[in-house]
């Protein structure tokens, strides 16, 4: 079915907009003319990112206080944050660990996420239950880019990406989401590929396309194995967002066979009715 128009009543939350994909979800949403405001740590990275055409409300994840001013007035939330499967610096230790150090947190996954400000447990798993339970009972829809391989976790090779319970904790996001009683698409991408991977300026943004040669390919079941482009990922959560098609449905997305000059994402999107 079609997607409905914008119109002023839109207004759209980003959560993880500074990230590679939410970088490109704000660039899509300006470009169909939506309201935008995003929940950052970091305004000031925020602004010279989006030249200035967002609302930012100052807001963590871990820490639900943060979060009224941020859902004022909002139809949707598209949540797209995240962070790396295994220990680095995104995690976020109260110090930086040495080498010794490193090596124990390997060692030790439960450790490792106690000690982390910023650990997969606390960003997928708390932090979106914290945005679940924050987020307007009228919200239109709650978009969540989950992961390919939840429900494979023992299986290769999403048991090595599971070593420090990513995959865990996306499955809990995504529970949060669905026992909530909102509104909502998850969409579950491959492993992740295309730019950006630093923080690049709205006008670079716009123009973003893939280098991928290959077409858009959705399924359900979490079946699905390859990469995907965080593009074709941001294009997915801007164009699901108000398909009817796409409400209360999970799904995968991944890049494979030949890619059509355009992607008609109302045909992929009707198959999953």
């Amino acid at each position: 079915m079609t997607s409905t128009q914008v119109s002023v009543e839109n207004l759209v939350l980003i959560v993880g907009a500074t990230g590679g994909v939410g970088q490109i979800v704000v660039g899509k949403l300006l470009e169909k003319g939506f309201k935008v405001r995003i929940l950052t740590r970091n305004a000031a990275k925020a602004q010279k990112m989006f030249n200035d055409k967002v609302e930012i409300a100052i807001g963590e994840l871990h820490n639900p206080t943060t979060f009224p001013a941020a859902m004022v007035g909002i139809s949707h939330i598209i949540c797209c944050s995240g962070t790396t499967a295994f220990p680095s610096a995104r995690w976020e230790f109260e110090h930086t660990p040495n080498l010794v150090e490193w090596i124990k947190l390997f060692l030790n996954p439960e450790v490792a996420q106690t000690k982390a400000k910023n650990s997969p447990t606390k960003v997928d798993a708390q932090g979106v239950s914290n945005l679940v339970q924050a987020a307007p009972h009228n919200l239109k829809r709650f978009v969540f880019v989950s992961s390919c391989g939840v429900l494979r976790k023992d299986k290769f090779p999403y048991s090595i990406l599971n070593a420090f319970g990513v995959l865990d904790a996306k499955q809990k996001g995504e529970e949060a989401i669905i026992n909530s009683g909102l509104p909502y698409t998850i969409i579950r991408p491959g492993r992740l590929i295309d730019g950006p991977y630093t923080s690049y300026d709205l006008n670079t943004l716009l123009k973003a396309t893939t280098e991928g040669k290959l077409g858009v390919v959705l399924g359900t079941g979490d079946k699905l194995t390859g990469q995907t482009s965080r593009i074709d990922v941001a294009a997915a959560c801007v164009e699901s967002m108000q398909n009817s098609d796409c409400e209360r449905k999970v799904f995968e997305i991944v890049n494979q066979g030949a890619r059509p000059s355009v992607i008609n994402w109302e045909k992929l999107f009707s198959k999953l009715s």
